[in-house]
């Protein structure tokens, strides 16, 4: 039986579903699953019970989304700080978020036929030095192209640059914070913040959070197309100063005749071509240390 799929909506949930999926939907939505601690307290069992609820409840919320037509999930489960807590909670933790992500991986081929994908990424706030030491040296190398380091590229640096942003960010428990989790993805997002335990959470809850999404999604969406916007906008100017100075460089006038002109349009093509090529060579570099780094990694858990 499938972790995911089992069962199906009941007839007022496909009811309402349908209705909400009238108006606009989140493509990709993120969770902070607050309160699995709270919700052992509450019902007087062990912490360990209590996430083994919550791992239950996302497998629960994730063929929600599945009906819903969200096909984007990203979810905090656990965090450096989580690693203060007592070893025998750590260590459950570990043991249990082995076995449900073992086998949600499992089940990706399958999820695949209804266009879902599952990424599993670690919280790894600390790059290996390696990486580090990559990122430095582009940087000093870029210092005679200072457009090549711009919001653009950070995003592309990102674990997450394959995925949009998400449109929609929930946190469970009450907690009114983000704990450090999509800052920069989040930046545009509709975030909402709900009262009841993470294993307590339900579809009804998970269409309250839509709801709102829906009433702010024309406020969102100008927010985030001005914001685009303005970035492309910063690049061209950028882009038009590097060429105005190669143009006074070589004794042209910026503004000056046709020749100029025509001048100028050649080095701001060549500008862009160069810029992208040094890009696309950092970004190559930077994902196969990442997948060595990766690699070592497994070879040491293994």
């Amino acid at each position: 039986m499938s972790w995911i799929r089992e069962g199906e909506l009941t007839i007022i949930e496909r009811f309402c579903a349908n209705i909400i999926k009238a108006g606009p939907m989140p493509k990709h939505v993120a969770f902070i699953m607050d309160g699995n601690r709270r919700y052992a307290q509450k019902c007087h069992v062990e912490r360990q019970q209590g996430h083994s609820q919550g791992f239950d409840k996302l497998a629960q919320t994730l063929r929600w989304c599945l009906n819903l037509g969200i096909r984007e999930v990203t979810v905090y489960a656990f965090s450096i700080e989580n690693f203060k807590r007592s070893k025998e909670e750590v260590d459950g933790l570990m043991d249990l978020a082995r076995q449900k992500f073992s086998r949600l991986l499992e089940e990706q081929e399958s999820l695949k036929k209804h266009g879902v994908c599952i990424r599993v990424l670690g919280d790894l706030p600390l790059l290996p030095l390696d990486i580090q030491e990559l990122i430095a040296q582009a940087v000093l190398a870029t210092r005679n192209y200072n457009n090549d380091v711009s919001e653009s590229l950070l995003d592309k640096c990102l674990y997450t640059n394959n995925s949009p942003d998400p449109d929609l960010l929930i946190r469970t428990s009450g907690e009114v914070r983000l704990s450090d989790f999509l800052l920069w993805q989040t930046s545009h997002s509709c975030l909402v913040f709900q009262s009841v335990l993470w294993p307590e959470y339900t579809f009804w809850n998970l269409c309250e959070a839509i709801l709102r999404f829906q009433m702010n999604y024309n406020a969102l969406q100008k927010a985030r197309d001005s914001y685009m916007e303005e970035r492309r906008r910063q690049q061209m100017e950028r882009d038009q100063a590097y060429v105005t100075k190669k143009l006074q460089q070589e004794g042209c006038s910026p503004r000056g005749a046709h020749g100029d002109s025509r001048r100028r349009r050649t080095l701001l093509q060549k500008c862009t071509a160069m810029r992208e090529e040094r890009i696309q060579g950092f970004l190559q570099a930077l994902e196969h240390k990442r997948a060595d780094f990766f690699e070592r990694l497994c070879t040491v858990s293994a």
